[in-house]
């Protein structure tokens, strides 16, 4: 946007500023000439109109130190000001740093810089008053500050853009990403805009005075927004819940939420209808999963058991992984970079897929030099585009033709379905190997390492591929055929046969592959050195055990067999082994005496 167009903006917004604010500034020009200085900066698309009352900190910075900051090319770039005892003082800017002085920063100047700013708060911040400089202190063991870290405050009007829509939808947000990022500056324009433009009741939760400014009169940045200022950092969640009871808001904005109290206090407000607006600390949500003092932020994460029947039919293990309640935040957003965010706008689904194993549908927003959001939508599943011709011929020309008609499709569609659908999977002469050519098999979801241990040990002619278009077949397990449309997507758009395995177990594995391959299945026995291979010997003898009980007693005399007390994994390798047999088990006892029951055809 030109120079004109932000003027205009930031005369609107000083318009909404009540009087005695606009007398607390001494120079309102001030604010013109930081929009002035940054409007074109790299920094910044052109659009954006930029207020930073750089002079202001300036004014702390002892004179040796601010001279040649002053004189600096890039000044109005600049992010912090370090100044550490002992070492000289650093300037650093978005992509590098610079040494200041070539004298090392003395206590003398540690002590010029404290007495311009206000009291240091519990949390080691102060501020400039009515700016948004937040300069941050480093103490010695005494409580000395023997450093000090001032931090340039930027107002920027024009990022709300970008989830612009999603804060008008009066839906609880959430902002992620590392620090610097611009997730405060973000929060500042969010209130701003439902205070102002949406004619919202909103109440900043302001622990350090970062969103509104130093000092008892709120920064204009904010609008018509109000601001409750924390005593002690630990004290947060207590004014969040007063925020909520005593001043009837319709929003609230929170940054850095960072402890369990304070989640468990933003579940509460969102859980009473207010719009909640936050930041954590975290590039990315899977970042929150694994931290279990904000995992409730997302809905929390918790380990359920399942039982045999349905680990089986998930194809999953017994333990696993699920969202345990509704996420406190409806919506999320990850700031990759200052104006490039990932967009999540059902949290839960998303925790759910990545709790899967799945990659959820994304959504990326970036904004452009002209101050457009441009949007580009991350799908986890495309629909495939129908194949221009259908004669295709697979590697080496194993696959044979099909007919260039409209039934061809149709059959392999039907021959598709009944393959997922059915045990006995069909698909004869859609798949035929000439003498000892391997067949190329590309593996979705089934587990690598089992695999090649069958392929390797039985000798099959097989080659593992990562590229489905150098594949021959597919081969999945039933579970993810029935329930995961890509898997039908991506057969019939490449027009390959799909065979299923039952789980991922060497027994289940050894069987598809046989089957794949034309092979007899053989005795069950023939196995032996395969399901044995690699394990260790308290292993081999609970699955000798359970060999010699089918095959010397349940087999030949139709009994039922109860084996030794064993611990849950070896148990799971036993129901394995009687599964390969065709037989059924089930585990029956308390630990440490449950113990595997194997019962005739």
């Amino acid at each position: 946007m030109e120079g004109e167009t932000g003027a205009k903006i930031l005369g609107h917004a000083l318009v909404e500023i009540p009087p005695i604010v606009l007398n607390m500034i001494s120079n309102t020009d001030q604010l013109t000439r930081g929009c002035e200085g940054m409007v074109h900066s790299p920094a910044h698309p052109e659009h954006l109109t930029v207020t930073d009352d750089l002079e202001q900190l300036l004014v702390i910075i002892p004179p040796p130190i601010r001279q040649p900051l002053e004189q600096h090319p890039q000044l109005q770039q600049i992010i912090e000001i370090v100044l550490d005892l002992g070492r000289q003082p650093e300037a650093r800017f978005p992509e590098h740093t610079e040494y200041l002085h070539p004298d090392p920063v003395t206590q003398q100047d540690l002590d010029y810089a404290i007495a311009q700013v206000g009291e240091f708060s519990g949390d080691n911040r102060a501020g400039i008053e009515r700016t948004l400089h937040r300069i941050s202190g480093i103490r010695n063991r005494q409580g000395k500050i023997i450093g000090l870290t001032c931090r340039v405050g930027r107002a920027v009007f024009g990022t709300v853009s970008l989830i612009r829509d999603l804060v008008e939808t009066g839906q609880s947000i959430l902002l992620l990403g590392r620090p610097g990022v611009g997730k405060t500056t973000a929060l500042r324009e969010i209130a701003r805009v439902l205070a102002d433009d949406l004619h919202k009741r909103v109440v900043i939760i302001d622990t350090s005075n970062e969103i509104a400014g130093d000092g008892d009169i709120p920064h204009p940045a904010i609008g018509r927004a109000r601001r409750m200022q924390v005593a002690r950092p630990e004290l947060q969640h207590q004014v969040m819940i007063e925020a909520v009871e005593n001043h009837m808001p319709e929003a609230i904005i929170i940054d850095e939420i960072g402890t369990e109290l304070e989640a468990l206090a933003a579940r509460t407000i969102a859980e009473r209808g207010v719009q909640l607006i936050g930041t954590a600390h975290g590039n990315q949500i899977e970042n929150l999963m694994k931290n279990p003092t904000l995992a409730d932020l997302i809905g929390g994460i918790q380990a359920v058991t399942l039982g045999d029947d349905e680990a089986r039919r998930r194809g999953t293990q017994k333990t696993v992984l699920e969202r345990k309640a509704p996420p406190t935040f409806t919506i999320a957003v990850e700031m990759q970079e200052r104006y490039r965010w990932v967009i999540h706008e059902q949290v839960a689904d998303t925790v759910d897929n990545l709790l899967r194993g799945r990659k959820g549908a994304t959504q990326l927003r970036t904004l452009g030099e002209g101050g457009q959001v441009l949007t580009t939508h991350e799908l986890p599943a495309p629909e495939p585009q129908p194949p221009t011709q259908l004669r295709r011929w697979r590697r080496a020309g194993r696959m044979v033709a099909l007919p260039e008609n409209s039934e061809a499709g149709e059959e392999f569609a039907q021959l598709l379905d009944h393959a997922i659908n059915e045990d006995p999977l069909p698909f004869e002469g859609y798949l035929q190997r000439e003498g000892d050519d391997p067949v190329h098999l590309y593996p979705y979801g089934v587990s690598l390492e089992l695999l090649n241990q069958v392929v390797m040990a039985l000798d099959l002619p097989v080659i593992l591929v990562r590229d489905i278009d150098q594949a021959d077949v597919l081969l999945t397990p039933r579970v993810q055929a029935r329930q995961n449309p890509k898997v039908r997507q991506m057969a019939k758009s490449r027009q390959i046969p799909v065979y299923t395995v039952k789980g991922n177990t060497l027994p289940h594995i050894t069987r598809a592959l046989r089957r794949l391959l034309r092979l007899d299945e053989g005795e069950p026995g023939e196995d032996w050195p395969l399901l044995t291979q690699g394990r260790e010997e308290d292993e081999v003898e609970a699955l000798e055990e359970a060999r010699l009980a089918v095959e010397q007693i349940v087999i030949p005399t139709g009994q039922p067999v109860e084996l030794l007390p064993r611990p849950p994994a070896i148990r799971k390798m036993q129901h394995e082994l009687v599964e390969h047999y065709r037989l059924r088990s089930d585990s029956f006892g308390e630990e440490p005496n449950r113990r595997l029951r194997i019962f005739p055809a």
